[in-house]
């Protein structure tokens, strides 16, 4: 027998029973241990309480289970909840989870680290080490649901898939997470409670609409000029905004879903009555819901945030053209949690 031991939870129900078939072991036991792995959402062998230590025994002699395991927890004066995360080979990774009236949201990362550097992210500072694998994102929501009933007695309500990293450069495997957490033999969500956010890799998104995804897209848009687009985002000299719009029009042709746009209000770069225009041009092309947010303080990031009066301003602009606009106020900002402010502190080495 091979001493390289398997991740369990690649394995489909079909590989499982006829492993279990081979071992001399009941059929039967392979649904059990399915269930345990994406029903239960248990990361050991030992929590599947079933199943017979003998067969618990033999599943640890083929497989292993690459859990996602809790490094550090804070939690900020108005109830969000940071996790670091360890992932089985020692990197680290960070989501967070989000109280807000009766909804309770959970910020998901997909990658070790970004390389996609757009300046105002603090992900964006790092170094890309890895994408993620699905059961890896599969692990952050379940944590953070099962703090949702510890913390608050309540259920997880709603996902966001923006943490660490760009979901799009990571396509496979978050299709599959969503899978997992979507299906009747998962974690039974509604991909209508499932946000995947994007910097906006153009073919990637078309790729979303040839899949007619049933999960909903933010595109993290920020501003809708191109030259200035260009020095905060630099992947937008390879990918423009013209390029953005012809997918998201075929994204809407495909699965007729309102986008959203992400756009952190920046002092004095974006936040003019003409920044508004040209998003306001922008969002002539496909429906849109647009997100203002307050912007949040990075170490060595010069960008300042708009603050209420010009942000209101910009608001006003926008709703004179029947735009639906909401302004999106900071959480968990004390303990590096807010939006752009993920992985502040984290520095992963590559072994």
């Amino acid at each position: 027998m091979s001493t390289n031991l398997i991740n369990i939870r690649t394995q489909t129900l079909a590989d499982l029973e006829k492993f279990f078939s081979e071992q001399g072991i009941e059929r039967f036991r392979a649904r059990q241990v399915y269930d345990w792995l994406w029903k239960k959402t248990a990361r050991s062998f030992d929590q599947m309480t079933n199943i017979s230590l003998k067969t618990r025994d033999v599943l640890k002699n083929y497989y292993t289970i690459n859990a996602v395991g809790i490094n550090s927890t804070q939690k900020s004066e108005d109830g969000t909840i940071k996790m670091s995360f360890k992932l089985f080979d020692g990197l680290i990774i960070e989501g967070v989870l989000i109280p807000s009236g009766t909804r309770m949201t959970a910020c998901i990362s997909s990658q070790v680290g970004c390389n996609l550097a757009c300046k105002f992210c603090a992900t964006g500072l790092i170094r890309y080490i890895r994408n993620l694998f699905f059961d890896e994102i599969f692990d952050q929501v379940a944590i953070l649901a099962e703090t949702a009933r510890r913390e608050y007695e309540t259920p997880l309500t709603h996902i966001v898939y923006m943490g660490m990293g760009e979901p799009m450069l990571n396509y496979h495997n978050v299709l599959q997470s969503v899978e997992r957490i979507t299906s009747e033999d998962g974690m039974g969500m509604s991909p209508q409670r499932i946000t995947v956010s994007t910097v906006g890799i153009a073919p990637m998104i078309r790729q979303l609409g040839k899949d007619k995804v049933r999960f909903k897209l933010a595109l993290s848009l920020h501003s809708a000029v191109n030259e200035k687009r260009n020095q905060i985002i630099p992947y937008n000299l390879r990918n423009t905004l013209e390029d953005l719009i012809e997918a998201v029009k075929f994204y809407h042709q495909q699965t007729n879903t309102r986008i959203t746009l992400e756009y952190v209000m920046l002092r004095g770069f974006n936040d003019t009555i003409a920044d508004a225009r040209a998003l306001a041009e922008f969002c002539k092309n496909f429906p849109v819901k647009i997100n203002l947010i307050q912007y949040n303080p990075v170490e060595n990031v010069p960008y300042e945030d708009s603050g209420q009066e010009r942000t209101e301003a910009f608001k006003d602009f926008l709703d004179r053209k029947n735009l639906v606009v909401n302004i999106r106020r900071s959480r968990g900002k004390d303990i590096d949690a807010a939006c752009g402010q993920l992985a502040n502190k984290i520095n992963n080495k590559k072994s």
